[in-house]
């Protein structure tokens, strides 16, 4: 018997080389073309790179001096504490009922599985879009123009932003399903909700839930600031401080949304890793 040599497999060496004419010209191009535009918005828009240099040297002496001490004692005032677990019920809400309405917004927007690709598709689209395209300041104005003051106005315009931010990551992730079960089950026979249930869900389940999550992450940072256009919580204390200009309390209201939102941060972060450890 006797033996076989075979050859090893030589590793292709890489090599360095420069573009080609013409997408050398386009790369070129491109780049020219962003430096002059930087350039014109610079001179259009009057600014002064060297005085914006030379303010922000500055900027952390105002701070201390404005700013410094923080009155952290208004921070425990009951009120205060109170606002806190406003904010958090408030996105909790806002973030609940966003990801419940983004969902099917979701499947209808998604060409592969979209009941109807005439008439519920643009329907999706429409709907995550527009969600999408209003900031949630605007947003706020407008529900707290028709509803007032409060919870409500907030919770309704987080609702919104939800909707927007979660509905295109869930298309997203629709899209990019096998499409292998699907087709078996279109071919038994199975309607469009079903096919969404038994084929779609599972492929998305994982993904839908680290997505839920991290939306609940975006809407506590979002809700602060709704509640400075008047959605209630620790945004209105910060408003009101910051017209009477009480910069103390300002700075101890700011270190205490910092706090907050990197507690937020961390639970997000590990939920995230458990549902990653769960696949």
């Amino acid at each position: 018997m006797t033996g076989q040599t075979t050859a090893a497999p030589q590793k292709q060496k890489l090599t360095w080389s420069r573009y080609s004419f013409p997408e050398s010209l386009w790369s070129f191009g491109t780049l020219l073309a962003v430096i002059v535009f930087l350039g014109y918005s610079l001179h259009f828009l009057n600014i002064d790179i060297l005085m914006m240099l030379g303010a922000m040297g500055k900027l952390g002496g105002v701070v201390a001096a404005r700013f410094y001490p923080p009155d952290l004692a208004y921070v425990t005032d009951p009120g205060y504490l109170a606002s806190i677990l406003d904010t958090l019920q408030m996105s909790f809400l806002g973030g609940i009922l966003g990801v419940f309405l983004a969902i099917p917004l979701a499947w209808f927007s998604a060409w592969n599985v979209s009941p109807h690709r005439k008439i519920f598709f643009p329907i999706g689209r429409l709907g995550v879009i527009s969600c999408r395209a209003i900031h949630e300041t605007i947003w706020t104005i407008l529900f707290v123009s028709i509803l007032g003051f409060g919870m409500l106005a907030g919770v309704s315009a987080l609702t919104m932003f939800c909707i927007g931010f979660a509905g295109k990551l869930f298309s997203d992730e629709i899209e990019a399903v096998d499409m292998g079960p699907v087709e078996a089950m279109r071919a038994a026979g199975a309607n469009s909700f079903q096919v969404f249930i038994f084929a779609v869900v599972p492929q998305v389940r994982v993904a839908f839930t680290g997505i839920a999550i991290y939306t609940w992450d975006v809407a506590f940072r979002a809700a602060t600031v709704v509640g400075f256009f008047g959605g209630g919580g620790m945004g209105w204390y910060l408003k009101r401080n910051v017209q009477q200009l009480e910069n103390l309390r300002v700075g101890a209201i700011i270190l205490s949304i910092i706090a907050m939102v990197l507690i937020a941060e961390f639970i997000s972060g590990w939920l995230r890793s458990a549902v990653n450890r769960a696949k």
